[in-house]
């Protein structure tokens, strides 16, 4: 059977959990199984990499840094390659574009456009295990590119869908997907399936256990992906389409963010197009708008808030400080002392009271909402940063998501 899977930053975060997972992959070798394996950079490689950049340039540029930060997980490859070689099994280590991983040009957070498995393929008929670097690829240019924090996993699943394996595992340093980050809630509580969709929305508004992209490529091909622990031999949690799903409560879990900031621009003209000229230059930047709450227009004119990615915070200022000359708005403000707390669950929506109990198990926490955003499965509310962890704890206390509730 041939098998894909990723490990995570932690799992390969040092010498000997290198030595570990290899152990592991030797033994499903031997057993007869087929393996590519995808890996992160070790531990806080990838943020060491960052300071090391900024210490030489205070704006480096987007190639010069995909560059860099790709040989982070070249590292762990070309270790883990090493590892297995040391129990007896033939292995190789690939780049991202000797793997065949082909992206767009959008330096450090490229997204794929294709795979050629050609290489991947004539390596296993040779027996060999198929290391590849996480997180990376190659664009027409023949520039290396970054698939943006979080990339590996979608590595992982673009590779099982090229290879057209039945299921994508990722392992991690917890056992799966829970209904709150288990590192702050002690009881929360492990999810045995989890839809596509609510896997999504959670890991769009912060839960860290996936990357965006992988869940959607996962979503579009059907590819069934199952996160679990790379520490303990137990089952993980199971992402998949709804319909093979048992019935769920409403609220799955709680997710969170404290990597953003808010900016408000002061009295813009209230007129067709304005808001077009000020978000149109933060795409073409590459910039990621999240919440936008615009205020009841008064004498023609309006306060506009958004949220956005905080290492996007001085760039965006730049953007907007030109629009600003350009629509004669009055003030840009930016607050980093922000984050999101958000409930998902399937019809949240359509159940009479879930937003009135969020917003009042807030209130009586003395949990103050700065902006509050709605999906279909999804509410979310903007607070002050040093509030999210407690918001988290109250959230899922109340709606009864813990071990013992």
């Amino acid at each position: 059977m041939l098998l894909v899977h990723k490990y995570g930053g932690t799992s390969v975060g040092t010498p000997e959990r290198i030595k570990n997972v290899a152990g592991k992959l030797a033994r499903l070798k031997r057993e007869g199984n087929d393996l590519v394996i995808v890996v992160s950079a070790m531990g806080d490689t990838t943020d060491e990499l960052i300071e090391l950049a900024k210490s030489i340039s205070s704006s480096p540029s987007r190639r010069e840094l995909d560059a860099l930060m790709s040989t982070g997980e070249q590292i762990s490859g070309a270790l883990m390659a090493m590892a297995l070689e040391d129990f007896g099994i033939p292995a190789i280590s690939l780049t991202g574009w000797q793997a065949g991983i082909y992206t767009d040009e959008n330096a450090g957070r490229a997204r794929i456009k294709s795979v050629d498995a050609t290489r991947i393929k004539e390596e296993l008929k040779k027996g060999k295990v198929i290391v590849v670097a996480g997180f990376q690829g190659i664009c027409d240019q023949n520039d290396i590119t970054t698939l943006g924090r979080g990339g590996s996993d979608t590595t992982a699943v673009a590779l099982g869908i090229a290879l057209g394996v039945e299921k994508t595992e990722i392992f991690t340093d917890v056992k799966g997907v829970y209904t709150a980050d288990p590192r702050l809630v002690k009881n929360a509580r492990k999810l045995d399936l989890i839809s596509y969709e609510e896997m999504l929305e959670l890991a769009s508004q912060g839960a860290r256990v996936m990357h965006t992209r992988a869940v959607e490529l996962g979503w579009i091909y059907k590819m069934k992906i199952e996160v679990r622990s790379s520490f303990e031999d137990c089952p993980g949690t199971i992402i998949q389409e709804v319909s093979e799903m048992e019935p769920v409560s409403r609220v799955r879990g709680i997710a969170h963010k404290k990597d953003i900031a808010k900016i408000t621009l002061k009295r813009v003209l209230d007129r067709p197009g304005v808001a077009h000229r000020i978000f149109k230059p933060l795409g073409d930047a590459g910039i990621n708008v999240d919440d936008i709450i615009q205020n009841v227009s008064e004498f023609g004119y309006t306060d506009i808030s958004f949220t956005i990615p905080i290492d996007d915070t001085d760039k965006a200022l730049q953007i907007l400080e030109k629009v600003k000359e350009e629509l004669d708005i009055k003030e840009v403000l930016c607050n980093p002392a922000v984050g999101k707390v958000s409930i998902v669950g399937v019809g949240i929506q359509s159940t009479p009271g879930i937003a009135a109990k969020m917003f009042g198990l807030l209130g009586e926490a003395g949990i103050n909402i700065d902006m509050i955003s709605t999906s279909e499965i999804k509410i979310g509310c903007i607070i002050n940063e040093e509030d999210v962890e407690r918001a988290i704890k109250v959230l899922h206390d109340g709606f009864g998501l813990g071990e013992n509730s």
